[in-house]
């Protein structure tokens, strides 16, 4: 990416507040352009290829323009991890006024009552928020389809990924329909991780576009993939702090039409933060701004000797794949 700067690297690890995806911690860079600092923080799991477009978006976030805004602020919902009930009530209590929650279940797929225990527990509690589920893939179709047969006296708001395929997606949407269920399907592997994000939308397996930057290659090809999917869209993100939840609502921001509350509420999932004030939250939603970084916190929570290496050795194999 000619002209690009990357400078000022800062490898650093955040405490979380609860386990979320098996993590304690998030590791993450953070690095200054010739514009503004910009996150880079792919999961360590994810291969070189995938990560590389995580770094294309930190790139086009620190050195270029930011997109015209339709909106000051964005709507937001709550994110609630795959934790006990006794948790439950102390995790949304960081959401103060929330009207939307996203629950995160099968992370342990042989463990669907401890999930429909946890939703029925929500919906009793915040009897007027809408609730929507993210599976991560993790289930069958069989399995979606009992589930939402199980929770028949919850209007859900969308079931997200509940499959991992787009051919299981495309089942699902059918039975789903067949059965006059009426449960909305929305899709994020199935684009964020499809070397045709667009495949989903064509074969319509999905009722929503769950749209996240970082993973899609930057603001400027988010976009493009949402308005060319000509599905309802969200904008999410990938546990970021909130200078990477900066680049989800400025991508928010320039939408035309927002219907749905968006998945960009997730710093309050950190223990702490890098920036010197956080995000600003009222009635459930965000003010569109880029926050600026706290030194004592980058020198607080700077990474590991050891783990500095990885992610340094990291980048650079990223931006040698960017450039080839």
């Amino acid at each position: 990416m000619e002209g690009h700067q990357i400078a000022d690297i800062r490898v650093l690890s955040l405490p979380l507040r609860t386990r979320f995806r098996g993590l304690t911690s998030r590791e993450l860079i953070v690095f200054r352009g010739a514009k503004r600092y910009a996150e880079f923080s792919p999961f360590v799991e994810y291969e070189d290829q995938e990560a590389s477009q995580w770094l294309r978006a930190a790139m086009e976030f620190a050195n270029e323009d930011l997109p015209e805004l339709k909106r000051e602020w964005v709507g937001v919902n709550a994110t609630l991890p795959a934790v006990n009930g006794s948790e439950i009530d102390s995790v949304l209590e960081t959401f103060p006024g929330f009207r939307t929650v996203k629950i995160k279940i099968a992370e342990h797929p042989e463990s669907l009552s401890e999930d429909l225990a946890r939703v029925r527990q929500v919906a009793k509690t915040h009897a007027d928020a809408k609730i929507r589920l993210d599976a991560n893939g993790g289930l069958s179709v069989s399995q979606s389809l009992q589930l939402i047969e199980e929770l028949a006296e919850i209007r859900l708001e969308y079931f997200e990924q509940p499959v991992r395929t787009i051919a299981e997606l495309k089942e699902l949407r059918e039975q789903i329909a067949n059965k006059n269920l009426g449960t909305k399907i929305a899709a994020d592997e199935s684009i964020r991780k499809a070397e045709d994000p667009l495949l989903v939308a064509r074969e319509k397996a999905a009722d929503i576009a769950i749209i996240k930057v970082q993973p899609l290659g930057g603001i400027q090809s988010a976009s493009n993939i949402a308005k060319q999917s000509g599905l309802d869209v969200v904008v999410s993100s990938a546990l970021e702090s909130s200078l990477g939840l900066a680049q989800g609502l400025y991508l928010a921001a320039s939408f035309d039409e927002l219907p749905y509350d968006n998945g960009l509420w997730t710093q309050n999932l950190l223990a702490d933060d890098i920036v010197k004030e956080p995000l600003r939250v009222e009635d459930a939603r965000i003010k569109v701004t880029v926050p600026e970084l706290d030194e004592k916190k980058l020198d607080q929570y700077r990474a590991p000797k050891e783990r500095e290496e990885f992610w340094l050795q990291r980048i650079q194999r990223c931006l040698r794949l960017l450039e080839s």
